[in-house]
């Protein structure tokens, strides 16, 4: 989200390419037609205004730096989202390029996304995503090895409640703890782990005609981890395999080999 010390090209960065363009293109109009043509009643000001018209080419090209900077980083987030061929390639992520591969996800789905560019923390918000007059406030965490827990569920929810939101989502590359997930049943509160996600993107690739490895029987539906293949050694089926998760003893998720 934006700060109070954030320039206008630094804004204009954040927004897509062609915001740029037209602003430029505006700026350029206005300086250089519109502004000298207007009667201000005042001698100086209309002399001020004819002369500013001069620097209308300088102004528009200023505001026409961001737009191929804009564009690269947006074809950058889309190839990262195209390139995701599973779990742990998501999990590879860093924080930063986790948001922006939610981000982009929800602007593929039709929301327009606001990021969170700053150091500085926004109440915990990574993202903002508006669409049909709703607002929602998405928190993202990249976390390899612990749940989620209730407390993060409750913090976002006071945030949209304060903030007057339509509802939130929580969103991680790992899992929530059953206590998180208990609690947000009820709550304007959508909780979406790693698979989840995983299978998110593999929606999108597919709509945008790419052929992604689609969430399989290799990934844990506990903890997002892998499952392997394992042979029954006791119990009622000795000899026969079975896919375990590979954080076994810590997870102890099965699934029949067909």
């Amino acid at each position: 989200m934006a700060r109070k010390n954030e320039s206008i090209l630094t804004l204009l960065i954040q927004c897509p390419w062609w915001v740029s363009v037209l602003l430029s293109g505006i700026a350029f109009v206005f300086l250089r037609y519109i502004l000298p043509s207007i009667d201000f009643g005042s001698t100086t000001a209309n002399a001020f205004a004819k002369g500013i018209s001069g620097a209308a080419p300088f102004v528009a090209l200023v505001l026409l730096l961001p737009a191929p900077v804009s564009a690269l980083k947006s074809w950058q987030k889309s190839k990262r989202l195209d390139s995701q061929k599973g779990l742990d390639s998501i999990k590879a992520l860093g924080w930063r390029e986790f948001e922006e591969l939610v981000g982009e996800a929800y602007r593929r789905e039709g929301y327009t996304v606001v990021e969170n560019t700053t150091a500085g923390p926004d109440d915990g918000i990574d993202l903002v995503l508006k669409k049909d007059g709703g607002l929602v406030l998405v928190q993202c965490k990249q976390w390899k090895s612990t749940k989620v827990g209730v407390n993060i569920v409750r913090e976002l929810l006071g945030v949209i409640t304060a903030k007057h939101a339509t509802s939130g989502i929580l969103i991680t590359s790992g899992v929530f703890t059953q206590e998180a997930k208990n609690f947000a049943a009820d709550k304007r509160i959508d909780l979406v782990d790693g698979t989840q996600l995983l299978q998110l993107v593999a929606n999108l690739q597919k709509r945008a005609g790419l052929s992604p490895k689609p969430a399989s029987a290799n990934v844990c539906p506990k903890c997002g981890g892998k499952m392997v293949l394992r042979t029954a050694q006791k119990g009622p089926n000795p000899g026969q395999k079975f896919w375990g998760c590979s954080n076994f003893p810590k997870c102890r998720s099965t699934k029949p080999l067909n």
